[in-house]
């Protein structure tokens, strides 16, 4: 993650909080999601930042494979990170991304090995398995250093942000890209605490089944390919 690179700014930043209620008609899945809302500011004006160090970027964020699911399901990174995806399973997976953000396909990878991603731009990309349809990830690349995922409660926390104006923006699963518009606001940071009260997001996306990486259906949903043969 980036951090903040002045004493001052440490000295008088503020600890910003607030909370996510998700609304609509899915309320057993709007429970589900209530911890995957992501809260991110955006500086309009002043707060440098430093770039990560040489310690912190030697250990790269990891969307695991295991049990045909990813962990994490949401993944937040600053902008530029290499993101590991190692295949914990004992089977063959296809990662793959083609909806905004980064595009890629790692292609087809055995058991025990992993595969690296630069998220080079700024955006939110959406990770699936061309081989397992009941796998997905989320992988947001962000400019700021200033977020937060909701917790099980819908709580969020940033720390150590400094005083100045900012663009709140916000991104949940379940929510179109035009309602999520619609919650960007700016806000003025000062003092050491601010809240950003009740933030209310409507779940309005359909959930609907998604399409390999061939824009197709998928043919044997759930097929697992046996384990390459040791070498």
């Amino acid at each position: 993650m980036l951090l903040i690179g002045a004493g001052l700014a440490s000295a008088q930043s503020a600890n910003v909080t607030g909370q996510v209620q998700l609304v609509g008609d899915r309320s057993e899945q709007a429970k589900k999601n209530r911890p995957n809302v992501v809260v991110w500011l955006n500086p309009i004006e002043g707060s440098a930042v430093r770039p990560v160090s040489d310690s912190e970027s030697s250990r790269p964020p990891r969307l695991v494979q295991k049990d045909k699911r990813f962990d994490p399901h949401i993944l937040v990174v600053p902008v530029g990170s290499a993101v590991e995806f190692p295949n914990h399973d004992p089977f063959f997976h296809n990662v793959f991304s083609l909806f905004e953000g980064k595009r890629f396909d790692l292609g087809l990878y055995e058991a025990g090995t992993t595969r690296l991603v630069h998220f080079d731009r700024a955006g939110v990309s959406y990770i699936f398995c061309n081989i397992h349809p009941e796998m997905s990830a989320v992988v947001i690349a962000l400019k700021t250093p200033y977020y937060a995922i909701s917790d099980a409660a819908g709580r969020i926390s940033i720390n150590s942000v400094p005083p100045g104006h900012y663009e709140m923006q916000v991104w949940a699963e379940g929510a179109s890209p035009d309602n999520l518009k619609t919650l960007s606001r700016d806000v003025s940071i000062s003092g050491s605490e601010h809240s950003l009260g009740v933030i209310r997001v409507t779940e309005d996306a359909p959930l609907a089944p998604h399409k390999n990486k061939y824009g197709r259906d998928y043919d044997s949903p759930g097929t697992d390919y046996p384990p390459a043969e040791p070498k």
